[in-house]
């Protein structure tokens, strides 16, 4: 039987999304810090298919294929920038046999730090980057494609446009730094109406930033637009005068403070179905726990059924002991 596709799935309702990869692998120490560039995918493919596993046993309906920073000029600054069709390819195939028929496969593209606002040439050499990363990934069968992490509107539109060239369903989010507005001034409302009108079937934000200072933006946009809308955010804690994670002394080594409760987390589910957002995933400092605390409040998954016999006269554990079963401190929504 053929699996639904994004848009039927959407139509039925909310979509959860995957966690972040990188960061968690860098956390696991496979992924180097700083350029974050994803040769694990070739280096200890286990690793991946581990990370990938334990977000679909989370409750994950889509798993992201690795291929985020897998460009060409991106994989050149860590010498591999002859590995790009290989480590695309191997991506894909990770997230496909461990998707199997119950979750969807997204192609993923990301910025490429070389879009120069009014350049024809930086235009089209970001087509071209977009162009050869999609036909490995169309080839090894992706389900739809995201393309994610644009600080300027610009090159987001140029992932909506490379990505509808393929035929498949494209889903397109920008960023927000440390302003409410995209890096080539543009509003969240601006910026959701002008990607719709460019053709994509899912608009929104991720990454960077967390529910607290994302969801704001997300509010705008769904009084901006009628179609669907994806949010993403990171899973840390940012002040509000620096929401931008990754502009923090912490990032990326000290991080580890600042992580979301998976209670949190599922705050910002239920957040985020309740203003109508359609796709809900998160983005990087997401891990399975949080995955599944999502989808627990979203419907998607019971609660844990593994027999458990409390210990009778005596408890056998310091959950009994300190009867955590009735705190309400850290309970679910």
């Amino acid at each position: 039987m053929k699996k639904k596709g994004i848009l039927e799935r959407l139509k039925e309702g909310p979509v959860l999304g995957d966690g972040g990869y990188l960061l968690e692998l860098e956390k696991r120490g496979w992924v180097r810090a700083g350029p974050f560039t994803p040769e694990v995918v070739l280096t200890h493919p286990e690793a991946l298919r581990q990370l990938h596993v334990e977000f679909r046993e989370a409750g994950s309906e889509v798993l992201q294929a690795l291929t985020f920073y897998a460009s060409r000029d991106k994989l050149a600054t860590v010498g591999l920038e002859n590995s790009l069709d290989d480590l695309n390819r191997q991506a894909v195939r990770i997230a496909r046999e461990v998707a199997g028929d119950r979750c969807l496969v997204a192609g993923n593209l990301s910025l490429t730090w070389m879009y120069e606002p009014g350049s024809p040439s930086a235009a089209d050499r970001v087509r071209k980057t977009f162009d050869e990363q999609l036909a490995v990934q169309i080839d090894e069968g992706v389900d739809f494609i995201i393309g994610e992490t644009f600080s300027y509107l610009g090159e987001a539109l140029l992932a909506v446009e490379r990505g509808k060239k393929t035929g498949l369903p494209t889903m397109v989010t920008i960023c927000f730094e440390n302003k409410n507005e995209t890096t080539d001034g543009k509003s969240a409302a601006d910026a959701a109406k002008a990607l719709i009108d460019a053709g994509a079937d899912i608009v929104g934000m991720n990454c960077l930033r967390p529910p607290e200072h994302i969801l704001g933006p997300m509010e705008d946009m769904r009084h901006a637009v009628s179609g669907y809308l994806a949010c993403q955010p990171v899973a840390y804690r940012t002040p509000k005068a620096k929401p931008d994670f990754t502009s923090l002394p912490e990032f990326p080594y000290a991080l580890d403070p600042l992580q979301l409760t998976r209670k949190e987390m599922a705050d910002y589910a239920v957040q985020a179905r309740d203003m109508g957002i359609n796709f809900i995933g998160a983005c990087c400092g997401t891990v399975a726990m949080h995955i599944r605390e999502m989808a627990r409040v979203l419907g998607k998954l019971p609660e844990d059924s593994r027999m458990w016999q409390k210990g009778g006269a005596k408890p056998m554990s310091a959950y009994e002991y300190y009867d955590h079963d009735n705190l309400k401190v850290g309970s679910r929504s």
